[in-house]
């Protein structure tokens, strides 16, 4: 080649070169912004929130459920919140989990499209992993519905009477006569039994299967936050053996229920399971939905009715209020009359008393959701994935929001006080859409059990019980409260 075609050869070459690198500017122009905006976009990022992880895999976990067993769970987490403030990040039961304290943080938790509901292990697998707990959106909707039409305030209404009758018959047999009490294990089964009767259609014929019933499931909550090791010796292993019996229990229950339905011997208005059934909710949704109401029923308000006695004992001036309040109520009823809805709204003192004790002492002690998504709060990230938990006595015994908080004052739920109270910061029930459905079942099964508790016995700390109590997560009292008891004059 001579030096001419060289010449135009290499012409060619550059001139080729200079058009690819003019068309090809505003591609490097894009891709050079774009990695400066990816640049800036991971440099405004939020941090993680600040605390260890501490142990792989065990986490705190260890930690954190000896304190809850000695009842110093809140210590715990008050020291914790003091070191790396109120959003922070630890390990709990094998998951990355950010805690978080304050009204802000419980309406975040309680309302934010990007946490969904989420059970521990342990919970979903004795309960299941269909039940209202568990599904969103639609689903959620669906189930809710179903249980609400037996759980709201004019279908509540229908089962006072049915209450009164259930809470007379368990203080003949078990109160009465009596010297001592121990009143966990009684209210434990007074509301499961209000439960099997108002909810699922169980009555007093159906006193064996109830027995059995109780007796799966008192041993079931003792698994709720157990370490998910499924071995006859460990506490999970036997929650998980008494969950496989209740559910087969649980299943015959639905077999009779659909027979009489497809026989038109029974309506879908008649109890929640074959209400259910008439849905077309499937089997295991079914048994799910039935075991969550259970285990949600058998120790929140047994809980609520044992430390209200607790508190009144210690108390003699709210003591008296309640007394004359119900002894009040009880002087305009004929001999044997039930109680009345309109009976229950004069019970304006005693459900104060209620909610006061729901404030010191909350029968769940705290929520767990997870993520859904990267989600910012209070200045941090918070991955998607992760579990965010709340504690309730962090809002309900925090001095900011209630004066004195380990004072024993009904006054504070008393009209104009109770108006005060900040949004999200008494939350016993939960919060948001999904707020307990059964509130207002639990109101009136307490108010119609505290009326004939306080009008047919005086009570007092039987020796060698101090009211303490522990957690595993539901609180417990030691001796079951033992109580000494004597019939009114």
């Amino acid at each position: 080649m001579d030096a001419a075609a060289s010449t135009t050869t290499l012409a060619a070459a550059v001139a080729i070169l200079a058009v690819a690198v003019v068309a090809s500017l505003p591609v490097l122009r894009r891709l050079l912004s774009a990695s400066a905006a990816g640049d800036k976009k991971k440099k405004q990022s939020p941090p993680l929130p600040p605390g260890p992880f501490g142990a792989p895999v065990v986490g705190h976990t260890l930690g954190f459920l000896r304190a809850l067993r000695a009842n110093t769970a809140e210590d715990w987490i008050r020291r914790w919140t003091a070191a790396y403030g109120p959003v922070s990040r630890l390990s709990l039961f094998g998951c990355p989990t950010v805690f978080l304290t304050g009204p802000a943080g419980n309406k975040f938790l309680f309302t934010s499209a990007a946490v969904t509901p989420k059970n521990h292990e342990a919970f979903a697998r004795m309960v299941g992993r269909r039940s209202i707990r568990e599904v969103t959106g639609d689903e959620h909707r669906r189930v809710r519905a179903v249980m609400m039409h037996f759980l709201r305030v004019d279908a509540v209404k229908r089962y006072v009477a049915g209450m009164d009758g259930e809470v007379r018959r368990h203080l003949d047999a078990e109160w009465r006569g009596q010297a001592a009490v121990a009143v966990m294990p009684s209210m434990e089964s007074l509301t499961f039994d209000i439960m099997c009767t108002s909810l699922f259609g169980l009555g007093r014929d159906a006193a064996q299967l109830r027995r059995e019933l109780s007796e799966n499931f008192h041993q079931l909550v003792k698994g709720n936050w157990a370490i998910p090791v499924n071995l006859p010796f460990t506490t999970f292993g036997r929650c998980l053996a008494a969950s496989r019996r209740a559910r087969r229990i649980v299943a015959g229950v639905i077999r009779e229920r659909r027979a009489k339905l497809e026989g038109g011997e029974s309506s879908p208005t008649d109890d929640v399971i074959t209400h259910m059934l008439a849905e077309g909710l499937p089997d295991e949704e079914v048994i799910d939905n039935v075991m969550f109401l259970m285990v949600a029923a058998h120790d929140t308000s047994a809980a609520l009715l044992t430390f209200l006695i607790r508190h009144l004992d210690a108390d003699k001036d709210a003591y008296a209020r309640v007394l004359h309040e119900q002894e009040e109520i009880a002087r305009s009823k004929a001999a044997g009359e039930a109680l009345t809805w309109e009976d229950l709204g004069r019970m304006r003192y005693t459900w104060a008393a209620a909610q006061e004790t729901l404030r010191l002492v909350p029968p769940a002690f705290g929520i767990v959701r997870k993520t859904v998504d990267d989600v910012e709060f209070g200045g941090y990230l918070i991955p998607k994935g992760w579990q965010v938990m709340q504690a309730t006595n962090m809002t309900q015994w925090d001095p900011a929001i209630f004066q004195d908080p380990g004072r024993f004052d009904p006054a504070r739920f008393e009209s104009p006080a109770a108006a005060a109270i900040p949004p999200y910061s008494f939350v016993p029930f939960g919060g948001g859409a999904r707020v307990c459905p059964g509130n207002e079942f639990a109101r009136v099964e307490t108010l119609v059990a505290v009326h004939y508790i306080v009008t047919r016995f005086r009570w007092k700390l039987a020796a060698g019980c101090d009211g303490s109590f522990s957690r595993s997560p539901m609180p417990y009292p030691s001796q079951g409260l033992l109580i000494e008891i004597e019939p009114m004059k």
